[in-house]
């Protein structure tokens, strides 16, 4: 998973790019294929924000989350994160029955 981490007047420090890679990191599980994921972190006055953008085939997921902590809001946003990815995923897995043509429904009852 690619991340591109940037921040909103607060600069992205080792210590939260790699807080926050072990957190969204674990969402790669889900996805077989290499995703990238835009995360804008802010802060303004006492609210800390976490936003992420995830591209995934035919829709965009996003999600924010703001708590007093930075720390917080990651952990916040990527329960909310991986909770959008499982609800695509299984909604992008199931089919419909596939239902026979009439006419086979007819050979097979004779």
């Amino acid at each position: 998973m690619i991340l591109n981490i940037t921040g909103r007047n607060l600069e992205v420090t080792p210590a939260i790019r790699d807080y926050v890679q072990s957190k969204i990191g674990r969402l790669n599980k889900h996805f077989d294929t290499v995703v990238e994921a835009q995360i804008i972190l802010s802060v303004e006055r006492l609210k800390h924000t976490a936003e992420v953008t995830l591209p995934v085939t035919g829709k965009i997921l996003h999600c924010s989350d703001s708590e007093e902590s930075l720390y917080a809001a990651i952990d916040l946003l990527t329960d909310k994160l991986e909770r959008q990815i499982v609800k695509y995923k299984t909604k992008s897995q199931s089919h419909p029955p596939h239902h026979a043509a009439p006419k086979r429904l007819e050979s097979s009852l004779a």
